[in-house]
C-alpha cells in the first residue's frame, strides 16, 4: 500500500512538472464534463485541467465530447493533486494562435509588440517586422484575410484590429485609434504618458467607440492616457467642457506576462504603415 501510494505521488509530481513548464503553452484538450463555474478538460494522456468560466469567451459553446484549444496560464498543487489552469481569454492565448498560424512570428521575423483585448469582442493587437522586406501586418492577415479570418473562427467572431508599432508615440497613439482619422496628438505631459488627441468632428464617435471601447483598447495597447476631442472643440449642446479621457487599464482582464512576450505598453505605431484587420468582414470584402 505504501509503495501504490508512493506511485500515485510521483505521477501527481510528474504531471505537475509537465505542466509548470508548459504555462504559455496551447494545449489541444477534449470537454469532459461542463459546471456551471467551470470546464473539465481531458489532455492526450487523460491529465484533469480546468477551465474556469472567467477564463471562457462570453461567445464559447461546448460540450462534452468536444475539443478544444486554451492556454496553460497557472499550475498550482491543490491538497497534494496538481491543478492546472487554462484560459481562452488571456492575451497571452491570442498571441499563441497568431505564432501559430503565421510562420513569420513564430520564425522571429515579425514581433508582437502590445496587445489589448476584451475577450469574445475586439482585439488590438501591434507588430513590427525586423525585416524591412516584410510586412508586419500584412503577414498577419494573409492572403485575402486567410490568417487572421482562421484566428477570429478559433475565437468565435472576436474582432481583431492589427497595426504596425513604432517608437513614435504620436505615431503609435495615432494608429492605435484607428478606424478612426487622428489630425493631431500632443503630448501633455510625458512623464505621466498622458496625451491630448484631436479628431474630425464626424469621426469623434469612431474614434471613442462603443461605450468607449475604442479609445479605452487603444489606451491599453499604447500605456496612454488619451483625452479625445473633437477638432471644432464642441461636443455638443451644454458640453463645451467636456472631454472624454480613457485611462490606462492596469488591472485588465487577468494578463499572464511572459518573459519572451511581455512588454512595456509604452511605444508607438507607424500611422503612415498602419493597416487595420477588422477581421469579421476582411473576407467579406474580397
Amino acid at each position: 500500500q505504501n509503495l501504490s501510494a508512493r506511485i500515485l505521488e510521483l505521477e501527481k509530481d510528474n504531471v505537475y512538472n509537465k505542466y509548470k513548464d508548459k504555462v504559455g503553452q496551447i494545449i489541444l484538450g477534449e470537454v469532459y464534463q461542463v459546471w456551471k463555474k467551470e470546464m473539465l478538460v481531458l489532455d492526450d494522456e487523460g491529465n484533469e485541467l480546468i477551465l474556469p468560466k472567467q477564463e471562457q469567451i462570453p461567445t464559447d459553446f461546448f460540450k462534452k465530447g468536444d475539443s478544444i484549444k486554451a492556454v496553460v496560464i497557472r499550475v498550482e498543487m491543490r491538497n497534494s493533486n496538481p491543478y492546472i489552469i487554462l484560459s481562452r481569454t488571456s492575451p497571452v492565448f491570442l498571441e499563441r494562435l497568431f505564432e501559430n498560424e503565421v510562420p513569420e512570428i513564430f520564425d522571429g521575423v515579425v514581433e508582437i509588440k502590445s496587445v489589448s483585448r476584451e475577450a469574445g469582442s475586439r482585439t488590438k493587437m501591434a507588430v513590427v517586422s525586423k525585416n524591412p522586406d516584410i510586412d508586419a501586418v500584412g503577414a498577419c492577415i494573409g492572403t485575402k484575410g486567410a490568417r487572421v479570418n482562421s484566428i477570429v473562427d478559433e475565437l468565435g467572431g472576436e474582432k481583431i484590429d492589427i497595426i504596425e508599432y513604432s517608437d513614435d508615440p504620436q505615431k503609435y497613439i495615432s494608429a492605435a485609434l484607428s478606424p478612426a482619422k487622428v489630425l493631431s496628438v500632443e503630448i501633455t505631459d510625458l512623464e505621466n504618458k498622458n496625451c491630448r488627441v484631436t479628431v474630425p468632428d464626424g469621426q469623434l464617435s469612431l474614434a471613442i467607440g462603443n461605450k468607449g471601447q475604442n479609445a479605452r483598447l487603444a489606451a491599453r495597447l499604447t500605456g496612454w492616457k488619451i483625452d479625445i476631442r473633437p477638432e471644432s472643440g464642441f461636443f455638443g449642446e451644454d458640453e463645451e467642457d467636456e472631454k472624454l479621457e480613457v485611462a490606462e487599464d492596469t488591472t485588465a482582464e487577468d494578463t499572464l506576462e511572459l518573459d519572451d512576450t511581455a512588454e512595456e505598453n509604452t511605444e508607438a505605431l507607424d500611422l503612415d504603415g498602419e493597416k487595420t484587420a477588422e477581421a469579421d468582414e476582411n473576407t467579406n470584402e474580397e
